[in-house]
């Protein structure tokens, strides 16, 4: 089948996170010249689609998620039905990524590949927690000394026009809980009481929306975004035993968890509280010279006319895991304009030339 009739049948898939519905069995016999790995940990599919070309040149891989998130209420069709209209394909995942996925497929499929091997590396665990997935099939990889040397992750990167956007690179995140201790009492008698709210108050200015460093041509600066603060009863003539707070920040290599812990603290110096944090991914900077990124911008201007921004804009995805096992990633993919939305879709003129970016990046690599 064409690459446009395997995206519509991979958007058939109900493949809501961590149920692949058995889209990867669908896909390895698409590749049926690829040699698969089906690596299943924790209820999480993967699949690891590898073919040796040649003894000696470069090991290219892509990286995709099959699973989407739920589809919600309102739909104008069936969320799992693709329908084509106007120029676009509605359905879950048709930006986000299932046609990342079909496009590299589509694209490895009877390469004319000069390096030494091409893999595929595809996960049903990366709109949820991503514990057990792309990190499992590097792990795995890794075991059988067969780590690619570079990688291309298929997310949909481009905002207004397609070819506008390659990420080279994303900010890490650090979540964050505070508490603040006080002693509850009656409204009426504030000195008989320890209010954590009026202790607090003067600190929430200096933490509140606060750069933690000034950022970079490459990074935006490290804020501490606050994203949920409660106390009390729910009354008003109780004052609050404890204060609680939850923070994120999306850092840069610039700034690391114990930096976010060491300003906080000295801001809660002779209060009574308690703060842990925890990085749930780290940041990761490609060099914008390497040959992955290169090769890249060089078929996206080829075939889009257009000249790439060079970003790490936007959350975290699964580049950061071929970044920690030193594999040179970037990303690229069609428009993000409706991802997770109700009625996503995904141009098919964006989609076609996704494909022949792929296709001249393999042949080009």
């Amino acid at each position: 089948m064409n690459a446009k009739e395997l995206l519509i049948e991979l958007l058939k898939f109900k493949s809501i996170t961590p149920n692949d519905d058995g889209a990867l069995n669908f896909i390895a016999l698409e590749l049926e010249d690829f040699e698969a790995f089906f690596i299943e940990k924790e209820g999480v599919k993967n699949l690891l689609l590898t073919k040796k070309f040649n003894d000696e040149g470069e090991h290219l891989a892509f990286g995709g998620h099959i699973d989407v998130v739920p589809a919600g209420e309102g739909w104008e069709n069936e969320p799992f039905n693709p329908v084509e209209k106007d120029g676009f394909i509605y359905a879950r995942g048709s930006q986000d990524m299932k046609s990342g996925v079909a496009a590299f497929v589509s694209a490895v499929k009877n390469a004319n590949f000069k390096g030494s091997r091409l893999s595929l590396l595809l996960t049903s665990d990366e709109e949820g927690e991503a514990k057990y997935g792309t990190l499992e099939l590097l792990k795995f990889m890794e075991e059988k000394n067969m780590l690619p040397g570079y990688a291309i992750v298929a997310e949909p990167t481009c905002v207004k026009s397609f070819g506008d956007s390659i990420k080279i690179g994303r900010r890490g995140s650090i979540n964050g809980k505070l508490l603040i201790r006080g002693k509850q009492g009656h409204a009426a008698y504030p000195e008989k009481a320890i209010n954590p709210i009026h202790d607090f108050a003067p600190v929430l200015k200096f933490l509140a929306g606060f750069d933690l460093d000034p950022g970079s041509a490459e990074f935006a600066p490290s804020k501490i975004v606050l994203t949920d603060i409660r106390a009390g009863l729910g009354v008003s003539n109780v004052t609050p035993n404890d204060l609680r707070l939850m923070l994120n920040v999306r850092n840069s290599n610039d700034t690391s968890v114990e930096d976010v812990r060491n300003y906080i603290e000295k801001l809660c110096h002779g209060l009574n509280y308690e703060l842990f944090l925890t990085q749930s991914s780290k940041p990761f900077l490609t060099d914008a010279n390497s040959k992955i990124v290169q090769k890249l911008n060089q078929s996206v201007q080829k075939i889009s006319g257009v000249v790439p921004e060079l970003n790490t804009k936007g959350g975290t995805s699964d580049a950061r895991f071929f970044a920690e096992f030193g594999v040179n990633v970037a990303e690229f993919g069609v428009r993000n304009d409706t991802i997770h939305a109700v009625n996503e879709r995904v141009s098919v003129e964006d989609f076609e030339k996704l494909c022949l970016v792929f296709k001249d990046l393999v042949e080009n690599f």
